[in-house]
């Protein structure tokens, strides 16, 4: 069986920069093994596979190299970017149907911005296994699905060099860590050690955290985000009652076929 593929940089405009994401355009859903495996193969962060249902929306669901999530933001701004470009998808919206409920893009120029939920982080007790997983204590911390590293300064949050071993016996997704930015409201880094991913270059569903956080902290509702990964990524962030607005841009890095051997 051959499945059209598309590699996709997110949160970029550079091709080498963002977050290469897997795209995989499925007529029917295959067996999960199949699509893990194909996941593992691909060795991305995530890959998206999706399929086109009759009124315009798509199923999406989303898998790192060893399990499947609940939720992704660049490999569904990948998917999106390659639904738009490449497939000729009509209008400006694209909604897909996820396990983490409806959400929706919308494309305005060169950005696409998704629709995502607000997870809000609330203050926790710090495991131990935390702190030291990340080498260095931050000011305070808070958890969602992922706990969540607040450090004083951009400079503390690019000097870590985290323990993996450490971080993957907590119980969480990832950590986020974080500070006020330089050249932006806020910066982060997102380690998911325990989901098959050390470092993560550019994380849109760490922001459904991350934006309600800072923009309580800020007193604004539109705020602009690096993370700051050795590839990096943009971010344009909105807080919208109990959703979130994660913006950003898209480049092409492959297209072709995959051959899935099916028996």
């Amino acid at each position: 069986m051959r499945i059209p593929y598309y590699q996709v940089d997110a949160f970029t405009a550079r091709t080498f920069s963002g977050n290469p994401a897997g795209v995989c355009v499925l007529e029917s859903w295959l067996p999960d093994d199949i699509l893990q495996r194909v996941a593992a193969e691909n060795n991305l962060a995530e890959t998206a596979f999706f399929t086109r249902q009759a009124d315009d929306s798509c199923h999406v669901r989303w898998f790192t190299p060893i399990l499947e999530v609940d939720l992704c933001g660049h490999a569904t701004l990948a998917s999106a970017f390659v639904l738009f470009t490449e497939l000729g998808h009509p209008g400006r919206c694209i909604r897909f149907h996820t396990r983490s409920g409806w959400l929706t893009s919308e494309r305005n120029g060169d950005i696409i911005e998704l629709d995502f939920p607000s997870r809000v982080p609330t203050p926790c007790v710090a495991p131990d296994e935390l702190a030291r997983g990340l080498g260095h204590k931050p000011r305070e911390v808070l958890k969602s699905r992922d706990f969540l590293a607040v450090y004083d300064s951009q400079a503390e949050v690019a000097g870590l060099t985290p323990d993996m071993a450490l971080l993957a016996r907590l119980d969480c997704l990832g950590v986020i860590a974080t500070a006020r930015g330089e050249d932006a409201d806020f910066v982060s880094r997102f380690f998911a050690p325990r989901a098959g991913i050390p470092e993560d270059p550019v994380t849109g569903s760490a922001h459904s955290s991350l934006i309600p956080f800072w923009a309580e902290r800020l007193g604004k509702s539109e705020l602009f985000a690096r993370q700051i990964s050795q590839r990096g990524g943009e971010l344009y962030c909105r807080r919208v009652g109990d959703r979130v607005g994660i913006g950003g841009r898209a480049v092409i890095y492959c297209r072709g076929e995959l051959e899935i051997p099916i028996t």
